[in-house]
């Protein structure tokens, strides 16, 4: 941490930035959020732990209407999705200023629910709360974020500065793909069963769209009073099921599966697998491709070779 600050203070202090963009201490126990620090001073409050879980990459799109240059600290994950706006040309590489920090995990806030909270600390291999209740302990390895346990590693795709070389070589975790792989399994009816039961618990609050990277656009076709979509009472159970289904075909190609829709549901939906899904259909039908590994190109779905799939060949068509 004291790195971080002290890179970070010489780069505001000897104009190479203009502001820098982390995480500081949230409202809640346990909870960081995305900040901008414009001086020293403030830069006291900066946080970098297993709680910073929010991805700071669509705040740089904010940050680039601002004047100068922006520094931002950058866990591995969030790296892909900066780098995928950045091809996109939603952020332009220039005026970003990147400090590639290690991560070894990130704690699911879903571990603080109902639990009157008043202090968390990691001691060893254990997350030690204080709550209204008394002191309790959870085993570390069962807190962490989803994303997390099926990490793809702690290479960074893309970085001005990085703090620990050593930690780009840290493997990949566990089979990302098995969760989609069971449900393809099973029957169609049964798939429908789950989605149409999943998405029923949907609020429709846009915190997965507004917390996703790739979904960017200035206007949202959801905002469009010609759907009815931003009542927040579905008129019928498939309005739901539309909007999140739609979604994900909007970022197909382009979803780095950085897992913020997931983290962020007050409802648990678990959307990282509809966007995996299409990940894995990507996958089978062209290839091995990970969006968010370089910041040039076109994506398997905005591109065209010969070699190309032909409607409904192969699996997941």
């Amino acid at each position: 941490m004291q790195r971080i600050k002290e890179t970070l203070t010489h780069w505001l202090q000897s104009g190479q930035v203009d502001r820098v963009l982390g995480w500081k201490e949230g409202d809640m126990p346990g909870l960081r959020e995305p900040a901008f620090f414009e001086n020293a001073e403030e830069l006291k409050s900066l946080c970098y732990d297993a709680f910073c879980g929010p991805n700071l990459s669509k705040f740089l799109i904010a940050a680039g209407e601002k004047d100068g240059v922006t520094a931002v600290v950058l866990k591995p994950c969030d790296s892909y999705s900066l780098n995928e706006l950045i091809r996109e040309n939603r952020v332009q590489r220039d005026r970003v200023k990147i400090l590639a920090v290690p991560c070894e995990g990130n704690i699911d806030p879903r571990v603080f629910e109902n639990r009157g909270v008043l202090s968390v600390s990691i001691e060893g291999d254990q997350l030690h709360l204080t709550t209204l209740y008394g002191e309790e302990n959870e085993p570390l390895a069962r807190c962490f974020l989803e994303r997390c346990t099926v990490c793809r590693g702690g290479r960074h795709a893309v970085y001005d500065e990085l703090l620990c070389p050593e930690a780009e070589e840290t493997p990949q975790k566990g089979d990302r793909f098995e969760a989609v792989r069971e449900l393809e399994e099973k029957s169609e009816e049964e798939r429908y069963a789950f989605w149409q039961e999943t998405f029923s618990r949907c609020i429709r609050c846009n915190a997965c769209r507004n917390a996703c990277p790739a979904c960017n656009c200035r206007e949202c076709v959801f905002d469009g009073a010609a759907l009815d979509s931003r009542q927040k009472a579905a008129a019928v159970p498939f309005e739901e099921s539309l909007f999140h289904i739609v979604r994900a075909y909007h970022v197909t190609g382009r979803c780095t599966d950085c897992g913020e829709c997931s983290r962020v549901c007050p409802s648990h939906i678990p959307l990282h697998l509809l966007n995996r899904k299409m990940i894995l259909d990507i996958n089978t039908l062209y290839g091995p491709y990970q969006a968010g590994d370089s910041d040039k190109g076109r994506s398997p779905l905005t591109d065209y070779t010969p070699d190309d799939c032909e409607p409904n060949q192969g699996k997941g068509a």
